[in-house]
């Protein structure tokens, strides 16, 4: 897809005219976010994602639209494993819960930028050397296979450790201990002091360097369009914020996630594999773009679906069942 730079700087202001929206509509003043809202935010930023993508169709582009889809929703599925993490980040910074979306809108933009980075290096990287693939493709195959490893083990939940960046800034910038709000620097005693509402943000967002190393070269192994790269993962990411509220509670019950994201990493590893022998004029079948988002949302239909029935005969419970449950467990006791 031949994308001039007028559209390249459309795209990137719709993108922060959408932002803005979400922040002054949505975001600007800290509070509880509901179900209902996080519902209705979601569905908003898939509707959107769903116009992008058949916008592109509206223009002809048919094989920049299935990429386009295809890539959206391998982002999207797997910017659900970030959530997991998520959710420890902000058990260990204990971030009041009217200041969790403020610190997951601000946590994922910085993950947007960096992840723009990402794909400008993959995307020269790849038009320079096509064998590059074979890395791509044998590094998704061994992120499947640890993913399964992983699973298989079934370890308890470890808690978040601070990566070096972080504990980099702590020790040169003099913090507080305590939340003052939204605010990210105080001054006390004359001294600027930063708070832990940055650090949580720069844990989230800095975190999420790591997932891009397994998901930057999988959507590289669904199209080479830095274009559609971009905007794929820009919609998957926006809504990860109201995604986290949404499903927060139902992660528990995802028990299969793990396997699912393997087999979907093991078969666009495949596809790259696969790719890089044609590109080097070896005559192998080549996966199209309708086959990989066949097979990428079938695994998640299916993983979702086993993974709520086995949840459901292990009783595994949400935070809100849990919740109802010690309340119901207290009136009887005080009846």
């Amino acid at each position: 897809m031949d994308v001039s730079f007028a559209v390249w700087a459309m795209t990137i202001v719709g993108l922060c005219a959408l932002i803005a929206v979400d922040f002054f509509v949505g975001g600007r003043k800290p509070h509880e976010v509901s179900i209902k809202e996080a519902g209705i935010w979601t569905s908003v930023w898939i509707a959107l994602a769903v116009a992008f993508g058949l916008g592109l169709l509206a223009l002809g582009e048919t094989q920049a639209s299935g990429e386009f889809f295809a890539g959206f929703v391998t982002e999207k599925s797997l910017s659900v494993d970030n959530l997991f993490v998520f959710v420890l980040i902000m058990a260990k910074f204990a971030v009041p819960t009217i200041y969790q979306q403020r610190v997951l809108m601000v946590g994922v933009l910085i993950a947007l930028v960096l992840r723009a980075g990402f794909i400008a290096a993959g995307a020269a990287i790849v038009s320079t050397f096509s064998w590059v693939f074979f890395i791509f493709g044998g590094f998704l195959i061994w992120t499947a296979w640890k993913l399964i490893q992983e699973a298989r083990a079934d370890e308890e939940e470890e808690a978040y450790e601070e990566n070096r960046f972080l504990k980099l800034v702590e020790r040169r910038v003099p913090s507080t201990d305590k939340y003052h709000g939204t605010k990210l620097f105080i001054r006390e005693n004359g001294v600027r002091l930063m708070t832990p509402m940055l650090i949580v943000m720069l844990a989230i967002g800095t975190t999420d360097v790591l997932f891009a190393l397994d998901s930057i070269p999988a959507i590289f192994g669904l199209t080479q369009d830095p274009y559609i790269v971009f905007t794929a993962n820009a919609f998957a990411l926006m809504g990860l914020r109201q995604l986290y509220f949404l499903i927060g509670g139902l992660l528990k019950k995802l028990v299969h996630l793990s396997y699912g994201l393997s087999v979907i990493l093991g078969f666009i590893g495949v596809k790259l594999v696969l790719h890089a022998l044609h590109e080097a004029g070896v005559h192998v079948p080549v996966i199209s773009i309708p086959v990989s988002l066949g097979v990428i949302c079938a695994v998640l239909v299916v993983t979702t679906v086993t993974s709520l029935y086995a949840s459901k005969k292990l009783g595994v419970e949400t935070p809100e069942q849990a919740e109802a449950k010690d309340a119901q467990e207290s009136d009887d006791v005080k009846r």
